[in-house]
């Protein structure tokens, strides 16, 4: 079969499964006894194995293969949930990440996973359950199967059931019920039982034979094969609520497993299987597949862009139509042109966001890397993510994993203190640590906070005089987080020796050289003793942007709206001067001006006393600004350009755009001006 067209699919879905396994994993840790995570995982693992397979990468097959018996022991109870067993899962995902990554970069996926092989092997053959767990389920299974109880033959049609059962992570108990002694119509509490256990799931067979047992023809006891997918317990109490059952035997039952399972399915039996766990879910969960599965289809990045360039025209063209409609008047071509503004703008909206992906794709690689940075530096370390599922335009996403990862790593090896010192300091043994994200405007923040020591000024302040970045009188002038944002600095650092997880400001100039070429800033804001945060602001990068046209001398500039919080107008004695600059009062608040003719120094032809001067008020975070222009002209919503490589660094300038006459606006970046 020709698999090279599937490829694409096979990564997808491949990266999928694996971050699954990786997010329930973490949860399993916390939860050993929940059986219903394990299914989850085995679920997955069984379902990258078997696209591995048809794909023909043989290693990710066995890998997956070997997991998957781990996983069967731990959910039949053969196996208990240990940190060996957690820690060599990680591993195996780390390869199969590896493998995975080596076959979307072209090579053939191969790894030597022998060693790793043979140590879920050992894991397999050599731990058993240890029944004294608190899990009640686990413990009915596990005392039960001690017992001397004879295991029923399933004929090869039955066997089938119970796998296919097993497959869609449906379980088959054998149960044995005894009725008391002086039971008379034996037969009618055997039918009452059935009656039961209709609803919860199927007999496939019994022990005597069906018609013995409605016929009473048993002594005081009959078995049966049954699957289900309630757990043991729920069974026992289900059965023990007739009247005249004295005791109920719940037994997992474990098929043989003798002959090597194929490897290599083929379409037909995949689908079929689909087919059948479709069929099994509830109708909840039916409805929800529904919806997702059948309206949603992959398309490569590459056409979503095409289609936002061709789109970006459409916009052009409609300006310009809007020109002509005011100019000619016609009220039909006008009610047209408003018409298609309208279903522009949905479809704007619609477009962008296709491109829009929940910042948790980032987000979920950082709680296993956590957990492994912990133990290695024997610390404890409490994570909390707020807002994942923040969207972020697809090109950031790709970006900002790296420098995420150093911040990250930064804050748990010098951030945390270690439990002893943190107990000496009057903090919990856990630190705390949390990513959070969130929108503002036009803008994504994403901010990495930590309950640690903090940054330590003196010594920061220290290495920034002797590096000669500031003197020591200016120094005393600034404030704490002022003197932390040095560690920013290129080279700066303070770190006594070089660790190999982080040093604290080792590299961070990189961090804050990636955030501004994707058009975005990090700052810091530290307290000693309490803990820092490390802020990051990135633009949207939204190619088509709601702006406010403003005229300045003879040029047209665009401000995006996100920014504005009001446009005023202001007489000259309005205009007030502090420490040398020009100053407003807005509500109450000193907020300084800042002429966008003085700043890109427009010429003029000639001097203009007017009477009252135009204001637009923008805002950054907490800080305002009020940019003086010549006169407002209106909103507008405008096709963001680059201005190309050479003209990449212009100050406060963050693209052009081609207006409806034909005209070029320069678009402003609010924050570059607001300091």
């Amino acid at each position: 079969m020709e698999t090279d067209q599937y490829l694409d699919m096979f990564l997808d879905e491949s990266r999928e499964h694996l971050q699954a396994v990786n997010d329930h994993i973490l949860e399993l840790e916390k939860q050993p006894d929940n059986i219903d995570l394990v299914n989850e995982i085995f679920r997955s693992a069984h379902t990258l194995k078997g696209m591995a397979a048809t794909m023909g990468f043989e290693d990710i097959a066995s890998l997956t293969h070997k997991m998957e018996n781990v996983l069967d022991g731990i959910r039949n109870y053969k196996l208990k949930v240990t940190t060996e067993v957690i820690d060599v899962i990680f591993i195996a995902i780390e390869y199969l990440e590896d493998m995975i990554e080596s076959i979307a970069d072209g090579n053939d996926g191969k790894k030597d996973v022998t060693e790793l092989v043979a140590r879920l092997d050992m894991i397999e053959n050599g731990k058993s359950i240890n029944s004294d767990g608190n899990n009640e389920g686990e413990e009915v299974a596990a005392t039960l199967e001690a017992q001397s109880i004879a295991k029923l033959e399933l004929d090869e049609f039955q066997l089938e059931i119970v796998q296919q059962a097993k497959e869609l992570d449906i379980d088959a108990y054998q149960l044995t019920v005894s009725l008391e002694d002086e039971c008379i119509l034996k037969g009618a509490r055997a039918y009452m039982v059935f009656d039961v256990l209709e609803k919860s799931g199927d007999v496939i067979k019994t022990s005597p034979a069906v018609e013995d047992i409605e016929d009473g023809n048993f002594d005081e006891s009959f078995s049966f094969i049954y699957v289900s997918s309630e757990p043991p317990e729920n069974l026992q109490e289900q059965i023990l609520k007739v009247s005249e059952v004295k005791n109920v035997e719940v037994v997992r039952f474990v098929v043989d497993n003798n002959s090597p399972q194929k490897e290599k399915e083929t379409i037909d039996k995949v689908e079929k299987k689909a087919e059948m766990k479709s069929n099994k879910k509830t109708k909840d969960d039916k409805s929800e597949a529904s919806h997702h599965g059948s309206k949603t289809i992959r398309v490569n990045l590459e056409r979503i862009d095409d289609l936002l360039n061709i789109f970006e025209e459409v916009i052009i063209d409609r300006g310009r139509l809007e020109v002509i409609s005011e100019e000619f008047g016609n009220q039909e071509l006008t009610e047209t042109v408003e018409h298609l503004g309208r279903v522009t703008s949905e479809m704007q909206s619609l477009i962008l966001s296709m491109r829009m992906v929940p910042i948790e794709q980032v987000f979920n690689r950082f709680p296993r890397m956590i957990r492994g940075l912990a133990r290695d530096l024997n610390k404890k370390i409490n994570l909390e993510i707020i807002g994942a599922e923040t969207e972020l335009d697809r090109t950031v996403i790709d970006e900002i994993g790296d420098p995420l990862v150093h911040l990250i790593r930064n804050s748990i090896d010098h951030g945390i203190e270690l439990p002893e010192v943190r107990e000496q300091a009057g903090k919990s043994e856990e630190g705390h640590l949390t990513l959070r994200a969130y929108h503002s405007g036009n803008h994504v923040f994403i901010e990495i906070e930590d309950d640690g020591a903090g940054i330590n000024r003196e010594r920061v302040q220290a290495k920034a005089i002797d590096k000669g970045l500031i003197s020591a009188e200016e120094a005393e002038l600034l404030s704490d987080d002022e003197i932390a944002n040095f560690i920013l600095s290129s080279g700066f650092s303070t770190a006594d020796q070089i660790s190999d997880i982080s040093g604290r400001g080792v590299g961070l100039d990189v961090v804050k050289s990636k955030m501004e070429a994707l058009g975005g800033e990090i700052s810091i804001k530290t307290e000693k003793g309490k803990g820092s945060i490390f802020s990051i602001q990135l633009p949207l990068t939204l190619s088509i942007i709601a702006t406010l046209l403003v005229k300045v001398k003879q040029e047209t500039y665009a401000i995006p709206l996100s920014s504005i919080i009001e446009t005023v107008l202001l007489e000259d004695d309005q205009i007030l001067s502090a420490h040398g600059r020009k100053v407003m009062d807005f509500r109450g608040q000193v907020v300084p001006l800042v002429s966008l003719a003085e700043v890109f120094e427009v010429p003029s032809e000639e001097e203009t006393n007017e009477k009252y001067h135009a204001v637009v008020v923008v805002k950054k975070g907490e800080m305002l600004t009020g940019l003086i222009v010549d006169s407002f002209i209106g909103q507008k919503e405008v096709v963001l350009k680059s201005l190309g490589s050479y003209l990449k660094d212009v100050f406060a300038i963050s693209g052009a755009t081609i207006l409806g006459d034909g005209e070029v606006a320069l678009i402003i970046d609010p924050n570059a001006l607001i300091k």
